[in-house]
């Protein structure tokens, strides 16, 4: 083994400097050919600074027009109202996730969720071992794991206070009100009704 510092110098040089100076050549290059066509890479600079402020910064949808990805509802695209309204039960709604369940998984934090009213203020949430009603009307059954197998309580028997649903989706495997890990949504949570378009 070789312990002399000038030795291993030697052996093992340094980066070379041409090789800094292609870096910079090809960097230069790319910037030169992102300036011509600058019209191509505009768009694809808008849409990751947008998913970057709705994964970091604020989830809240700006557009009115929204595409839903995951199975909790047959739709896939829709068109948002914002504002407040006057819920009805089988309205679509998109509101903001505030569940204990982001305590869990942080990232669920502010999350837009697309789901359907299906208990009102005033309405009886009963469960029968781990079906789940609506003044007497089973609305579904509450899984017992997630699917990272970490267990799933059903929401508490309650009367809906005012001010808050019961948001369901049409899924056996959509994350709702039927856990107490989502639980019901407030008023306040409500970013606007949704109609459905495709």
């Amino acid at each position: 083994m070789n312990s002399d510092p000038l030795q291993r110098a030697v052996t093992h040089p340094a980066a070379s400097p041409g090789r800094g100076r292609r870096i910079l050549g090809w960097v230069g290059d790319f910037l030169r050919h992102a300036r011509q066509r600058w019209y191509l890479y505009l768009p694809i600079i808008a849409i990751w600074s947008l998913a970057y402020v709705r994964l970091f910064i604020d989830a809240t949808p700006r557009v009115p027009i929204l595409f839903n990805w995951t199975p909790s509802l047959p739709y896939r695209v829709a068109w948002l109202q914002h504002g407040p309204h006057q819920l009805q039960r089988g309205d679509f709604i998109i509101f903001s996730f505030s569940g204990e369940a982001q305590r869990r998984y942080p990232g669920l934090h502010g999350q837009p969720f697309f789901k359907i009213v299906r208990g009102l203020p005033g309405d009886t949430v009963t469960v029968a071992g781990r079906q789940v009603a609506i003044n007497g009307e089973d609305v579904g059954v509450a899984k017992t794991k997630a699917y990272d197998r970490r267990s799933l309580a059903p929401i508490t028997p309650t009367i809906i206070p005012p001010s808050y649903y019961y948001v369901q989706g049409t899924s056996p495997d959509s994350f709702d009100s039927r856990y107490q890990e989502s639980g019901l949504v407030r008023a306040e949570q409500v970013i606007g009704v949704v109609v459905p378009l495709l």
